[in-house]
């Protein structure tokens, strides 16, 4: 993503015609950061249009050797932990693992890949419980360490470890329904 100079500039200056043609050019980008994190695009779009106006307001702190795109994400997912914690509900959500899921075998996730596409990958990412999905997020697809999880979440390391594995467990046993629920059609 290459955003011109001039357009910033004019963004900086206040020119509303600017800053619309910037959150244009940012929406598909900024949403589909916020979507990782909420389920509802309702919500996503709340929060999207949050992290727009806190990059708006923050554009004379945006140092060009930075890469533009990097930024931004970087802002939309700060918007989503501080909303998160402005919100904060239950940090332990616990959901007990059903008993009847398929036998233990191995996945092949290479095969996994190949036959899901990203739109069916992020729905069974928002089948997790809301505080696994977002540390499944933060750290799977965002690259935060669990330090720094822990920190914007407000929980010990152990949490934030203990609902990353939830969330790969439970990730694995939806996967493997998937996998046999599409064996048994063929």
């Amino acid at each position: 993503m290459k955003i011109d100079k001039e357009l910033l500039e004019s963004c900086r200056k206040e020119d509303r015609r600017a800053q619309f043609e910037l959150y244009r050019v940012c929406y598909s980008i900024l949403l589909s950061v916020c979507l990782r994190y909420e389920k509802n695009k309702e919500d996503a779009e709340f929060l999207l249009n949050k992290a727009f106006y806190k990059i708006l307001n923050n554009l004379d702190k945006y140092a060009d050797n930075v890469p533009f795109e990097a930024w931004i994400r970087r802002i939309t997912i700060n918007t989503v932990i501080d909303e998160y914690r402005k919100n904060k509900k239950d940090i332990v959500d616990y959901v007990e693992e059903p008993t009847n899921i398929a036998p233990n075998k191995a996945v092949d996730y290479n095969e996994a890949d190949q036959k899901y596409d990203a739109e069916e990958l992020q729905n069974l990412i928002d089948q997790l419980p809301p505080v696994s999905k977002k540390v499944f997020n933060l750290y799977v697809i965002d690259g935060y360490n669990h330090r720094e999880i822990a920190e914007k979440l407000s929980m010990s390391e152990g949490t934030s470890k203990w609902h990353l594995s939830s969330a790969r467990k439970k990730l694995k046993a939806l996967v493997l329904k998937l996998m046999n629920n599409v064996a048994v059609l063929l």
